[in-house]
C-alpha cells in the first residue's frame, strides 16, 4: 500500500508530461503553439467531461484518469464501494493544491448510476470484473471498457525461461497480486512442470504478514472473505494440479483478519476454461502450449496485457499489437 501510495503521488507530479506523450509529433499543443502559424495541425480533447467508473481491487485505477485532468477534461469519478479511500484523498488532496472544485469531483453511487454517468459524458473508462460489463460497453465509441485483465505469459521453447524468472515470479506477485497486470496465466511451449515447480517454490516463501507490517508483500482481508475465496479456489481448480495452495491459501493472523497466500495450479491445455479465472492475489495458472494453439487459441484472446519470453518476431508481434487503447485526442 506505501508503494502504491508513493507510485500515486509521483503520477500526479508526471501526468502532464505523461499524457503529452500521446501527443502526435510535430502536432501543435493548443492554439496558442506558435506551430499553428507555421501550419501544424493541433491535438485537441475529444470533449470536455471525462467519467471514471473506478474498481476497486488497487490504487492504481486511479492515476489513469490524472492524464485526463491534465488535459483539461473535468473529471467525474464513481469509486468502488470496496476501496473509496484513495480517490477521496486523492480528490481532496488536489482541490487543496487549488484544481476547482467543477474540475474534478467525487460521485460515490451505487452501481445504478454508472450508466447516467457514462452517458453523461463525452469519454469514459468503465471498470468491472467480469465480461458482461466489458460486452455491455464494447461497442460504444465513447467508453473504453476495462474488464479482467487475465494477464499472460507465454514463454517458448527457444528461450531459457530461468534466466527470466524473477520478472515471471514478479509479474504474478507484484503489487500484492492484485493489479489487473498481475499475471495470471503462464503458456509454456513444452513440459509446463519444471516452470510450474519453479515459480510454485519462489511464491512458497513469500511471508504472511500483518499490512502494516514494512515487509508485508501480500494482501489482507477479513478472516471470513479469506475462507470463501480459498473455498472458491478449490471448486474453480478441482481438476488442476496444484503446485501451491492446495491446502488452501488462509493465513490466519489470528485478529479476525488473514493472509491470502499465494496459489500455484497447472492445467491441461492453453484453451482449458480455468484461465478465465483470476483472484485477488498471486495466483496463476501454468498450462502447456503449443504452435497449433498459436493458430487456432489466440494467446491474447481475453487477456489485457500478453508478456511473450520469446525469440520469435512474430509471436512478439501478435503480443504487442493484440490491443489498442481508444483515443481521448484527435
Amino acid at each position: 500500500m506505501r508503494a502504491a501510495t508513493r507510485d500515486t503521488a509521483r503520477c500526479v507530479a508526471l501526468a502532464h508530461a505523461s499524457a503529452d506523450r500521446g501527443r502526435p509529433r510535430g502536432a501543435a499543443s493548443g492554439l496558442r503553439d506558435s506551430a499553428v502559424r507555421a501550419g501544424h495541425a493541433v491535438w485537441a480533447r475529444r470533449g470536455e467531461v471525462s467519467a471514471v467508473n473506478a474498481s476497486g481491487n488497487h490504487p492504481g485505477v486511479h492515476r489513469l484518469w490524472l492524464e485526463a485532468l491534465a488535459l483539461g477534461y473535468r473529471v467525474a469519478v464513481r469509486p468502488s464501494q470496496r476501496e473509496p479511500f484513495t480517490p477521496h484523498r486523492l480528490v481532496g488532496a488536489l482541490r487543496q493544491a487549488g484544481v476547482s472544485e467543477d474540475q474534478v469531483v467525487l460521485l460515490p453511487t451505487d452501481h445504478r448510476a454508472v450508466d447516467t454517468l457514462v452517458h453523461g459524458a463525452d469519454r469514459s473508462v468503465v471498470y468491472g470484473d467480469d465480461d458482461d460489463m466489458v460486452a455491455r460497453y464494447a461497442h460504444v465509441p465513447r467508453v473504453l471498457p476495462q474488464g479482467p485483465g487475465r494477464t499472460k505469459i507465454l514463454i517458448t521453447a527457444d528461450t531459457d525461461w530461468r534466466a527470466h524468472l524473477d520478472t515471471i515470479v514478479g509479474s504474478v506477485s507484484d503489487e500484492g497480486g492484485t493489479a489487473c497486470v498481475n499475471a495470471t496465466a503462464i503458456l509454456v511451449e513444452g513440459d509446463p512442470v519444471p516452470v510450474a515447480e519453479a515459480v510454485a517454490a519462489r511464491l512458497s516463501v513469500l511471508p504472511s504478514l500483518p499490512p502494516q507490517d514494512e515487509q508485508a508483500v501480500l494482501p489482507v482481508c477479513p478472516l471470513d472473505r479469506a475462507i470463501a475465496l480459498s473455498a472458491h479456489l478449490r471448486t474453480v481448480a478441482a481438476v488442476s494440479r496444484a503446485w501451491l495452495g492446495g491446502n488452501g491459501i488462509v493465513g490466519d493472523l489470528g485478529d479476525g483478519s488473514a493472509v491470502l497466500r499465494p496459489a500455484v495450479h497447472q492445467v491441461d491445455s492453453a484453451g482449458a476454461g480455468q484461465l478465465r479465472a483470476e483472484l485477488p492475489f498471486p495466483f496463476v495458472w501454468v498450462a502447456p502450449w503449443t504452435r497449433a494453439d498459436g493458430r487456432h487459441c489466440s494467446v491474447a484472446r481475453h487477456a489485457r496485457p500478453v508478456g511473450a519470453d520469446t525469440r520469435r518476431r512474430a509471436v512478439g508481434r501478435a503480443a504487442r499489437g493484440a490491443h489498442h487503447r481508444k483515443p481521448v485526442h484527435r
